[in-house]
Formats: structure tokens, sequence, C-alpha cells
């Protein structure tokens, strides 16, 4: 039967074995249509994946914040013709911090088979290593990008880990990670938690939780500009 199927793409490991199972190239060799947020990276990674079948014959429809919903009514025809459709991240888990959802919604409400695939995500990485609670966890996306809304949206945050033990998950844009990092060792509680995950899966990757004060004596030594960065806060 004809299916959705959802596609992990490597978050940063060149080697496409270290983080994607041999299974899901086997079905990526199958599929003719693809749904993905940047046409050129998904050739790059179709590629690099060793696709036997011809790039330029593949049909790709853009999925990304600029796509009104009205313009996705067509991407899942090819379903109802008899033929799989891939759903491509442009890295980690599609539908994860990922517009994928939008799609996939209508995927169910037609009634059509969705197939999630096994790779990886830097959110549930950096909160496997975290040593913070994995049992209470909530994701935030990117929080206010003006000084005052971020700080009071961290002291939110933390007053939610605090009072419910949950830990709190979000990121920012790479060339502002250094920022938030000092944002939050001056905003949080002396011994509030605070985890920084960077590089997931590369060979530079960095994964380190201090309380709140020693990251303040811990500032000059880190550099977090322009890498991929997920930020954990809890106790």
């Amino acid at each position: 039967m004809p299916r959705l199927i959802l596609f992990p793409v490597p978050i940063g490991a060149p080697d496409m074995d270290a983080s994607l199972p041999r299974h899901n190239m086997q079905l990526l060799n199958g599929c003719r249509t693809f749904i993905v947020e940047e046409v050129r990276s998904a050739r790059r990674f179709l590629k690099s994946a060793g696709f036997p079948h011809p790039i330029d014959s593949l049909t790709f429809h853009i999925l990304n914040e600029h796509t009104a919903p009205e313009q996705i009514t067509h991407f899942l025809d090819d379903i109802e013709q008899g033929y799989d459709v891939g759903l491509l991240s442009e890295a980690g888990l599609p539908c994860i911090a990922d517009p994928g959802a939008l799609v996939t919604r209508m995927a169910q409400q037609r009634g059509f088979e969705v197939v999630p695939l096994v790779g990886p995500s830097s959110l549930m990485l950096a909160l496997m290593a975290s040593g913070l609670n994995g049992q209470q966890f909530a994701f935030h996306g990117y929080l206010p990008v003006k000084p005052q809304q971020r700080a009071a949206t961290i002291r939110l945050l933390e007053a939610n880990a605090l009072k419910y033990n949950q830990t709190q998950i979000f990121i920012e844009a790479p060339y502002r990670n250094d920022q938030m990092l000092q944002t939050l060792a001056t905003t949080c509680r002396a011994d509030t938690l605070i985890c920084v995950a960077s590089d997931l899966t590369l060979a530079s990757q960095y994964i380190r939780t201090l309380p709140a004060k020693a990251w303040q004596q811990q500032l000059h030594t880190v550099s977090l500009h322009k890498r991929n960065t997920v930020f954990l806060i809890g106790q």
C-alpha cells in the first residue's frame, strides 16, 4: 500500500551509517517524489545516500515557512496513484521542529499510511546526554530575541523546570548562541542546571551540564558561535 514515508536526515555526521539504518536507504530508493524544505540540500542528501536513480527525474515539492496551506493540497496525489512519497527534513527528524507536520496531518486526514523511520534527533540526543529529567520535558523552539523578553521567558521556563521537575529544551540561531548562554548564566538561579549540547554527532561535539553559577565562570572558555546548539535547563 503506498505511503507517506518520513525520512530522517543526518544532523552532522558525514558517515550515513553512523546515524541512519540501511533499511531507510532501501525505502528511499523506492521513492520518486519528495517533499522537502530546500531542493538543493535534498539533492545533496540523496546523492550522498547513493540514490540510484537520476535525481533530475525526481519530483520535489517545497514545504517551508513560506509555503501557504493551499499550496500543499496536491503534494500527496502520487500516493493515490500508487506511489510512495518521501518527506525529508533539512536535518534530523521530519515534523520535529520542522514544517513537515502540516503535510503529515493531511496524510492522516486522507487516510494514508504514515511511516516514521528511525534517525537522529538533536533534541533527544541532547536530553539523553544532559543528565536532566527525561521523564518530563518540554520543547519551546526559539525564545524571544529582544533581551528583556528573552530573560522573562527564561525565568518562566526555569520556574516550570523547578516546580514540575520538567526539563526545558530550546534552540537559538547559531550566531546568537553565545549571547543565549550568557543570558542563561546570569538570569537563572545559581543552582539551576544548564546543559549546552553543540555539534551533535560531529567530531567537535560538546555536551556539558553545569549550574548557572559555574557557567558564569566558564563563559570565557566556551565559544558556541555558529555551532548548532541545543540548550536545556532543569534541576
